[in-house]
């Protein structure tokens, strides 16, 4: 593994985005309808704030929301709630049997909400380097809508299978994960900050070795935002 240098910006935007993305990955796992989209619009737009105080920036609650996104989970509310439910007999079946199964069935959610904060975030960080938003325009929502449209023009032209196959290694091997399993069990987890801030900063590191696909994703994204008209999200 190439180490990164000590004050490279990608590094920064993955260090920076990388507890976000971490938190994203493990909303499927809560077991209640709703509840888990919640969480994870919660994790969103607490990035987004972020992101703009690292600036100086703050902005209305419904452009925050924009910037968050919308990115419902696939599959109708009915196929999300059977899902879940069918999750409780595993109660009864035996802690290493409901690991397996339940890390089989959530694995692949977990990697794609993950998938989308990181790319989101890199991405909204990337535009507030450039200055594509302000204070001036924050104030409504047009720049916003904008910049929210090129991240998401750039995003659905990339094909993110290696960036998710390194997320699924780190998600899927990390104690979070099946420190989660164990609180559907009943048994409290043990030294969470510390292995999220570990698992963190792991995922940025390894992003890093996928630095030319997050440069690519950068150009397309300016390529969309300078582009003279752009069709509304």
């Amino acid at each position: 593994m190439t180490p990164p240098p000590p004050a490279s910006p990608l590094l920064e935007s993955m260090q920076r985005v990388a507890p976000f993305v971490v938190a994203s990955g493990l909303t499927p796992l809560i077991p209640v309808p709703f509840l888990d989209d919640y969480a994870l619009r919660r994790v969103r737009e607490d990035m987004v704030r972020e992101l703009l105080e690292e600036r100086g920036l703050t902005a209305p609650r419904d452009t925050v929301s924009l910037l968050a996104g919308r990115h419902p989970r696939q599959g109708s509310r009915l196929q999300q709630f059977a899902g879940k439910a069918a999750l409780l007999p595993l109660r009864l079946a035996t802690r290493k049997g409901y690991r397996r199964v339940l890390t089989a069935l959530w694995v692949k959610d977990c990697v794609d909400m993950a998938s989308i904060t990181l790319h989101q975030g890199h991405l909204l960080r990337h535009a507030l380097t450039r200055g594509d938003l302000t204070q001036d325009t924050l104030g409504t929502p047009d720049a916003a809508r904008r910049v929210h449209a090129a991240i998401t023009a750039a995003c659905q032209e990339v094909d993110a299978r290696p960036v998710n196959q390194a997320l699924r290694r780190l998600l899927a091997g990390s104690r979070l994960l099946l420190d989660a399993l164990s609180r559907a069990l009943d048994t409290p987890p043990e030294d969470e900050a510390r292995e999220r801030a570990s698992l963190a900063a792991r995922l940025a590191a390894a992003l890093w070795e996928e630095r030319g696909y997050f440069l690519a994703l950068e150009s397309r994204y300016e390529k969309h935002l300078d582009a003279p008209s752009h069709p509304p999200d």
